[in-house]
């Protein structure tokens, strides 16, 4: 299913070092051949200083145990550059691993400054010498030692871009060492910065918002919370049209995690018409099973895309996950997946027919007869919708619901105070931009 694999359209989006756990992915699904892996593991390791790695990948690659001496003498340049770092940095990482010294730091940081030029002779030089020595610890893999610097070094930090690099950097690290609460912590530290930096063009606000969308996938399919927050992100009116405009693979992600979240299907008409408007500019099995469903009405087609769906799911980075239990191996994502999308059908195909056979409804399940009587049973039972199973017929059969009028005006209007405060936030931020200008 690597047609379906949208890794070359994420990982353009991505630092390169989150690339790796993708393609450590791939090889183990063995969606691409072996030697296309490695090869591609290679050349992103040329570009970083984890040369120890890249002559294990090149070893492998090759079936050899010498390596180039190229890789040999980038080597020593890579260890003769971080003892000279280490040098520059030391009298600052000395200062910040002395507990006593650290508690004279305050918020001020033009105080913080200036006590420590006075008493500790540690200027502008010693703290950009810490942000070098955090990047390229970050570059040679150790990502632990990296955020500890980063964090410590925004503390001191008074270059807003500086500080905004390093947060990145900071994010990319607990990301690698999954460490997804506090990854999501600074997730939405960066959105704040963000939303509410001033940028030379609007382009590159819409780039660093699909920048963090796209790194927030490995945030928001493994925290406890992932799949409601993916919802809150992605759905907000200026992520939603920078996904529109420069990203719509991303729209896979959003579906799948309104899909198997229960609670957000108030949410789920709006994202229909987004489906509806993208359905011919962007294709992907997940979002054409929503749109065989709710827009074409094609239960046939639907059945046959939630087989692609399954596939599609089992072979992505974020969404197929596996669980292990015992000897057995699942992906829980999936098994949640099919079964809303079962529901999804049942309900659309109920308000269409009073009346359905059950041959013909478990072939648009998928289910074989008597898994699908069991399965509409437990439904009917634990959702309480009001039907019955005619035994003698073989059919469901669902009785007429006409919705209350008091009911229907507050469906139409429940959303209209929400919508009103986003375009009264809208106008007052426009006000404020031609003000600032």
């Amino acid at each position: 299913m690597a047609t379906h694999d949208l890794t070359p359209r994420i990982a353009p989006n991505l630092d390169r070092h989150l690339v790796f756990p993708l393609l450590e992915f791939l090889q183990e699904r063995q969606l691409y051949p072996d030697e296309q892996i490695l090869k591609a593991k290679i050349e992103l390791l040329n570009k970083t200083n984890m040369v120890d790695y890249a002559m294990d990948i090149h070893k492998s690659l090759y079936h050899t145990e010498d390596v180039p001496q190229d890789m040999v003498e980038r080597r020593a340049e890579v260890v003769a550059r971080l003892k000279a770092l280490e040098e520059a940095a030391a009298p600052i990482v000395s200062f910040l691993q002395n507990a006593n010294a650290v508690q004279e730091l305050r918020a001020d940081k033009q105080y913080n400054l200036q006590m420590l030029n006075e008493r500790y002779q540690i200027g502008l030089e010693q703290i950009e010498a810490l942000y070098q020595y955090a990047k390229f610890q970050f570059e040679c893999g150790n990502y632990s030692g990296a955020a500890d610097y980063l964090y410590q070094y925004r503390a001191l930090c008074t270059n807003s871009e500086r500080s905004l690099s390093a947060l990145w950097g900071k994010l990319a690290a607990e990301i690698l060492m999954q460490n997804w609460d506090i990854a999501f912590e600074e997730l939405n530290r960066l959105k704040e910065i963000i939303d509410s930096k001033n940028y030379s063009s609007p382009l590159n606000q819409v780039q660093s918002r699909i920048w963090l969308m796209h790194w927030s996938l490995f945030i928001f399919f493994n925290h406890d919370n992932g799949r409601t927050h993916i919802i809150d992100l992605f759905n907000q009116d200026k992520y939603l049209n920078a996904i529109q405009t420069n990203a719509p693979h991303l729209l896979r992600y959003l579906a799948t995690a309104l899909i198997v979240n229960k609670r957000r299907r108030t949410q789920f008409k709006d994202f229909i018409k987004v489906i509806q408007q993208e359905q011919y500019g962007f294709k992907d099995p997940i979002t054409e099973f929503l749109a065989c469903v709710y827009v074409n009405y094609d239960f046939d087609g639907a059945q046959k895309k939630m087989r692609e769906c399954e596939e599609v799911i089992l072979n992505d980075p974020f969404l197929g996950k596996r669980v292990e239990e015992g000897s057995f191996s699942t992906v829980p994502l999936r098994d949640e997946f099919l079964e809303n999308a079962r529901l999804f059908i049942f309900e659309t195909y109920c308000r269409i027919h009073q009346r359905i056979d059950m041959g013909v409804l478990s072939e648009k399940l998928n289910l074989n007869y008597e898994e699908a009587e069991r399965w509409i049973v437990n439904l009917i039972t634990t959702s309480k919708l009001d039907a019955k199973i005619d035994s003698k017929s073989g059919t469901v059969v669902m009785e007429p619901n006409h919705p209350i009028v008091y009911q229907q005006i507050i469906d139409h209007t429940k959303a209209l105070s929400g919508r009103t405060y986003k375009l009264v936030n809208q106008l007052l931020e426009k006000t404020q931009t031609q003000a600032a200008r």
